[in-house]
């Protein structure tokens, strides 16, 4: 397209400014954002009605909690779903539709646990690199007497 070496040199051709060549380029692009967010559209309203048709009902409607956040058992975590998320779940009754069903959710043991898990491997971590942190100030240090030795034995 434009073969100078400075970019202030490069020009449109005259031939690419004319009406029917700017009608045309117009008439593309509208095409193809059209095809794009028609194609964008039908996506989000498939994605509606499927998510509709195989939503839980805790997401679609009110709900009351049934029996607390607890430990999937080795049975629950296989027949179970939600189990398989986080290992806990609640037993939840959707007030519309009557039904029971299982919601997966953290518990606060679990939430302590990681709490003093991430605490542990932090004080781990600072402790590590202040050792770290020493042993290269002394090794500088030694470094720095034994050039100032070098350099008083030279005199």
């Amino acid at each position: 397209m434009c073969t100078r070496a400075m970019e202030g040199d490069c020009r449109i051709p005259m031939a690419c400014l004319r009406p029917r060549i700017l009608a045309l380029h117009a008439l593309f692009w509208g095409l193809v954002s059209l095809r794009v967010f028609g194609a964008a559209l039908l996506s989000d309203e498939k994605a509606a009605v499927t998510k509709a048709v195989t939503a839980p009902c805790w997401q679609l409607e009110e709900f009351v909690v049934a029996k607390e956040c607890s430990a999937c058992e080795g049975l629950q975590s296989k027949t179970i779903p939600a189990c398989s998320q986080t290992g806990f779940v609640e037993k939840i009754n959707c007030t519309k539709s009557n039904r029971d069903e299982y919601k997966s959710c953290r518990s606060t043991k679990m939430e302590e646990h990681l709490f003093w898990k991430f605490e542990g491997v932090m004080l781990a971590l600072t402790v590590l690199f202040a050792i770290m942190v020493v042993a290269r100030q002394r090794s500088l240090d030694r470094q720095a007497s034994d050039k100032v030795r070098r350099q008083i034995e030279s005199i």
